[in-house]
């Protein structure tokens, strides 16, 4: 428990970075990124809003994630990681994965039928894989946190 305990401070200083880098992109970069494409290429005025709500939402989602960690890592750090107060937060990775993945499946069909060039279309699959990857493989992590919980549990009530 040692080192997981010690991995835990710089960890928390990485997800205070992400997170703090993430604000700056949802409120200027990506705004300001989507109005110059606008002005750069008029034909593509119309994405801009949509573009932009898609970014910021898929943003959204990642900080859903970095809040959650930050709450299982307070868990770990109390050595309630196996209690039922860890499954909320899970829950909520969870979530915001299959959000981010279902908007992310939107766009890649809307770029798919709409695409001249398969360069987009392919790397948006590829994104949408790896998402579904990185959610089916916390939904096994639920799964093991549930059993575990559950173990911690049984023998909590036998001593």
């Amino acid at each position: 428990m040692f080192t997981e305990h010690r991995a835990v401070a710089p960890l928390r200083v990485f997800l205070v970075l992400l997170f703090g880098i993430l604000v700056l992109f949802q409120t200027m970069s990506l705004p300001g990124q989507f109005a110059h494409m606008a002005e750069e290429s008029p034909d593509l005025a119309y994405l801009r809003w949509p573009m932009t709500a898609i970014t910021v939402f898929w943003v959204l989602c990642i900080q859903v994630v970095i809040v959650s960690t930050w709450k299982l890592l307070t868990l770990v750090r109390n050595d309630r990681i196996f209690s039922d107060a860890s499954m909320g937060w899970v829950n909520a990775i969870v979530w915001a994965i299959v959000a981010a993945w279902v908007v992310l499946l939107g766009v890649f069909l809307y770029v798919g039928f709409r695409a001249t060039d398969p360069g987009l279309p392919l790397l948006l699959f590829l994104m949408l894989v790896g998402v579904a990857v990185l959610g089916l493989l916390m939904v096994v992590m639920r799964a093991l946190l549930r059993q575990a919980t559950t173990l911690r549990t049984d023998m909590e009530a036998v001593i």
